[in-house]
């Protein structure tokens, strides 16, 4: 955990009412992809990760520090809340995506095609175990290092590199048409 993150932490402790403004603005874009990614739907994106911020809000008091980024934090909020989600909606798995996830910029080819590979990659991570496919998010999607993925789930760096490894190998068994077969859960 950076000092700067400490010390906004403590300043949301105390009260100061422009640390949550701060905290929602740095952590809320990487939260709400993650869950995206999950869920396929950008209104259950958005609408579970207010409930993220809204227990962050709840239960900042009970946060220590143990050097860990508070994102890692949020993700384990975020991983109850979907859990209790797809529990709900009586799926132990993500569910697929059924709708599209917001595209950036106007050219409709575009739209389209970053349309295809969220769906895709959506699909394709219901394919792989929780940890794994918390890693190609934060590898691939949220461009974290092996360090930093590691500090979030609080695994080694070589848990961090293994989980990507068998990930990736999945993924393209995936890619290649033959599904999630032999794909360690």
């Amino acid at each position: 955990m950076s000092t700067d993150e400490s010390s906004l932490i403590q300043r949301a402790k105390g009260g100061d009412p422009t640390a949550f403004p701060e905290i929602y603005a740095g952590h809320q874009p990487p939260t709400i992809r993650s869950i995206s990614y999950r869920v396929g739907s950008v209104t259950t994106a958005e609408d579970l990760t207010s409930e993220v911020f809204v227990r962050l809000l709840e239960r900042i008091d009970t946060f220590t520090c143990r050097g860990r980024p508070l994102l890692a934090w949020l993700y384990t909020i975020a991983r109850n809340l979907l859990t209790d989600h797809l529990r709900q909606a009586g799926s132990t798995t993500p569910l697929p995506p059924h709708e599209q996830l917001e595209a950036e910029g106007d050219d409709p080819t575009h739209i389209v095609e970053q349309g295809l590979a969220q769906r895709w990659l959506a699909a394709a991570l219901a394919h792989l175990t929780e940890d794994q496919r918390q890693v190609i998010i934060l590898k691939f999607v949220e461009e974290f290092s092996n360090a930093e993925a590691a500090q979030i789930l609080d695994k080694s760096v070589g848990a961090v590199k293994s989980l990507q490894h068998r990930a990736l190998i999945a993924l393209r068994r995936i890619l290649e048409g033959e599904g999630d077969e032999g794909n360690e859960r």
